[in-house]
């Protein structure tokens, strides 16, 4: 079995700065010739063309509702500017207390992946639960609360990994050599389900990245190299995780006190 061995040139070190020396001058000469002359016009030869009606089309899932739209706005129309900025920022909740959301309209909060309840990595699903329901409530008793109440998100990618005893699936890589939708929509339901026990909200998932590089140091974070694939994929894993439009799975609301039931279960 031949081995390959590489050579490389030694590198002259006494010349190394006489040349990187030399580099400079030629860029600072460059971006003398490329900088503006007095009276030089650099406006673009012609004017740049947007074509709206090239844009993909695509169809809302959800019907427009007006009713809706105006309670939207009614909203908006309520909150300060300190509070829409808020709803832009999202903290770790090792770096928080619910108690800051009665000082702080942040809109969401996050588990890191080194961050739990207390920092407690073994932490049960009943205290996840606890916390969360300590940052709603929170979050919706704070002074001239907007009536929002704070998003729980976390990385939800491969089951609700972060709880012991959690369902944990394959990584993505490994499920696009599935070749098999339906199993991702499966998957996203069981995931959606464990999450919701637990009181959380938001599952950072489905990944849609498309990767052609090995390099890159987290491909098998993506299904496939093969865009078909992923978009496959992604719309069964969202499917999963929410439902479809128009049927019970969707649009039925779980309270926290079923949640609790389905904890203790």
């Amino acid at each position: 079995m031949g081995v390959d061995i590489n050579v490389y040139p030694m590198v002259d070190h006494e010349r190394r700065p006489a040349r990187i020396a030399g580099y400079c001058v030629v860029y600072a000469l460059a971006l003398c010739a490329l900088s503006r002359a007095p009276g030089a016009d650099l406006s673009p030869a012609t004017t740049a063309r947007v074509h709206p009606q090239r844009w993909p089309k695509l169809r809302p899932a959800l019907p427009h509702d007006q009713r809706l739209e105006r309670r939207i706005d009614e909203l908006l129309g309520r909150m300060t500017p300190e509070q829409k900025v808020g709803q832009l920022i999202q903290a770790d909740i090792d770096s928080i207390v619910p108690d800051d959301l009665r000082h702080y309209p942040l809109g969401s909060i996050l588990n890191g992946g080194n961050s739990s309840p207390h920092g407690d990595k073994l932490a049960p699903p009943g205290e996840w639960l606890a916390l969360a329901d300590r940052f709603y409530d929170a979050s919706l008793a704070a002074p001239g609360s907007a009536g929002i109440p704070a998003l729980w998100g976390a990385d939800a990618v491969h089951g609700h990994n972060n709880i012991p005893g959690a369902t944990i699936f394959p990584h993505n890589i490994g499920l696009g050599a599935a070749r098999d939708p339906r199993l991702i929509r499966r998957i996203g339901e069981i995931t959606a389900l464990e999450v919701r026990v637990t009181g959380l909200d938001w599952a950072f998932s489905p990944t849609a990245a498309v990767a052609r590089d090995a390099r890159w140091g987290r491909t098998y974070e993506s299904y496939s190299q093969n865009p078909a694939l992923v978009r496959q994929y992604v719309a069964a894993m969202v499917r999963g995780l929410q439902g479809t439009p128009g049927t019970r799975q969707f649009s039925r609301r779980r309270t926290r006190d079923r949640d609790t039931e389905a904890l203790s279960g």
